[in-house]
């Protein structure tokens, strides 16, 4: 990786977007929901409450989306996860 998060922040590499519905029907892009879960890659020094390779689900609307090498992350403040799996 080549960014480091400062103090309690991580980075994020999200879950693909579901391209079906229950249903199965197909879903353009633009339809998709954006998934609220993911697998930290990065953290930190302050960030003690999870390691690098959790799968964490994290609020809506929070964090900053990032590219890095064509790849999608997010950067959040740990404080913004709600839950390690």
């Amino acid at each position: 990786m080549k960014i480091k998060p400062l103090l309690n922040r991580v980075v994020i590499e999200q879950d693909d977007a579901q391209g079906k519905t229950l249903g199965g029907l197909i879903l353009p892009d633009s339809a998709k929901e954006k998934p609220y879960s993911g697998r930290i890659v990065a953290k930190g020094d302050k960030a003690t409450l999870v390691e690098v390779g959790d799968i964490v689900l994290y609020q809506k609307y929070r964090g900053t989306d990032i590219s890095i090498d064509g790849k999608e992350y997010m950067i959040m403040q740990q404080e913004d996860i709600l839950a390690i799996q």
